[in-house]
């Protein structure tokens, strides 16, 4: 009973030495596997170094690339870098400086506030004499791009006066100041210098253009770039050129000048906005009085207008009447004028009338006479042709007669054909109220109306056939 608990120690001993060994197998594999992969991501350039063969290899795109095992190093870069000075608000910038103090050629100082973004070269080249020189990122920044972007900016100030600077040359130092850092600072030399300013007029009590600027000139020490033949500044050599790094943006913030300077500036403004107000007050006083010149100048124009146009209106009114005067007597003129051609064109009228009805009568008389003639002469004519008709009948007498028998039967005939005659079966005749006298008569007219009788029947048949 006692060797038993002893006997599965030892069995649970064996067992876990294997596991063990394959659990730290596998682990090992992990890293390995892990050291032997090296996975990137975009935004990011790499520099692998090889610990055995003493090669550097540099990788700017996202993928998978393999390296050696435990025997090697990978450095991370950034591709774009911002360096801020005076802004800790926006972005997760990767240095959080204060504000870059400055002096200006008239000894003024000031802050500004910068940021620069500085994008790296991909060239392979490029990168490996970098990693060499700075050797991680956070070199790069603190010995390179810090330094040289304060040194540019410290520089660029002493170009610039802290009057010019805070009154209008912002833009024109931020473009400098991009300038020097992407080409090179620019070789300059101490010297006086005339500056010409734009200023108000001096305020005076006869003086009618005291709210107009003038230029003026000052004498100040200013570092001013040397130029080359060509009119171009010379430049020193630029660090950032070697290693392909670029500047692409250049911000500025609100600038804040010295105390000094800044009371310098509050009282020429306070001095401008007196000078303006005293100009404002004599501008108001020359305006009141030459409004008040100009309203009598106004009113005795007025004056003069009215008292014009009275006697013009006058002159008007007689040139009126005259108008009118001389427009009636056109007028009568004109109809009396009128009445005269309406009569004229009346008796024309008539005239034309007369005239015409006279054409017309000699134009029926004509007519008439030549109608006459020829009725006569028709006459004459239809004379002679009847007398010749009535001479040539008379000497065919016979002939005439016997044709004219002819033409009267021919009438006759086709007149009664159609027509029938039916005789009377009775008779009365005789005087004496139609008594029969004597035996004669009475034969005779029955002998008569038996041949009538006959007849009828005869017409009968006939019409039967």
């Amino acid at each position: 009973m006692d060797f038993k608990p002893q006997a599965q120690a030892a069995l649970k001993k064996k067992l876990s030495l294997p596991l063990a060994g394959g659990i730290l197998g596998i682990a090992a594999l992990l890293g390995l596997a892990n050291n032997s992969v090296l996975m990137t991501d975009a935004g990011y350039t790499y520099v692998h170094q090889n610990n055995v063969t003493g090669e550097l290899d540099v990788f700017s795109e996202p993928g998978i690339h393999f390296r050696m095992p435990f025997l090697s190093k990978i450095t991370q870069y950034d591709q774009v870098i911002t360096v801020s000075y005076g802004n800790t608000t926006g972005e997760d910038f990767y240095q959080r400086l204060p504000s870059i103090q400055v002096r200006f050629a008239d000894t003024y100082i000031g802050s500004i506030p910068v940021t620069f973004r500085f994008k790296l070269s991909q060239n392979p080249d490029a990168v490996v004499k970098m990693h060499r020189e700075f050797r991680n990122n956070s070199n790069l920044i603190d010995a390179l791009l810090v330094k040289n972007a304060r040194n540019v900016t410290v520089i660029t100030a002493t170009q610039y006066t802290g009057e010019e600077f805070f009154q209008g040359g912002l833009n024109q130092f931020k473009t400098k100041l991009g300038d020097q850092l992407r080409d090179g600072i620019y070789m300059t030399e101490r010297k006086q210098v005339e500056i010409e300013q734009i200023d108000l007029a001096p305020v005076g009590i006869n003086q009618s253009n005291s709210n107009k600027l003038q230029r003026t000139q000052q004498l100040v020490w200013k570092t001013v770039p040397v130029l080359d033949e060509g009119g171009n500044p010379k430049r020193q050599n630029n660090p950032l050129q070697q290693y392909g790094i670029a500047v692409t943006q250049v911000t500025i913030g609100d600038p804040s000048p010295e105390e000094q300077l800044n009371k310098l500036l509050m009282d020429k403004k306070r001095l401008v906005a007196d000078r303006i107000r005293a100009i404002q007050e004599q501008e108001t006083s020359k305006a009141q009085a030459e409004t008040e010149q100009l309203r009598k100048e106004i009113q005795r124009t007025r004056e003069v207008q009215d008292a014009q146009r009275n006697k013009e209106l006058a002159i008007i009114s007689q040139q009126k009447e005259v108008e009118i005067a001389r427009q009636i007597a056109e007028r009568e003129i004109v109809e009396v004028e009128k009445t005269k051609r309406l009569a004229e064109v009346d008796k024309e009228k008539e005239l034309a009338i007369a005239q015409a009805n006279l054409a017309i009568q000699k134009a029926n008389a004509l007519s008439a006479e030549y109608e006459a003639k020829a009725i006569l002469s028709k006459g004459h004519a239809e004379a002679e042709i009847l007398k010749s008709k009535y001479d040539a009948y008379g000497a065919n007498r016979d002939v005439y007669l016997a044709e004219l028998n002819r033409d009267v039967s021919t009438a006759l005939y086709s007149n009664l054909k159609n027509y029938q005659v039916q005789m009377p079966t009775n008779y009365f005749g005789g005087s004496n109220a139609g008594k029969l006298t004597t035996n004669l008569d009475v034969i005779t007219g029955l002998g008569a109306l038996g041949i009538l009788e006959k007849n009828q029947k005869l017409a009968d048949t006939s019409q039967n056939k």
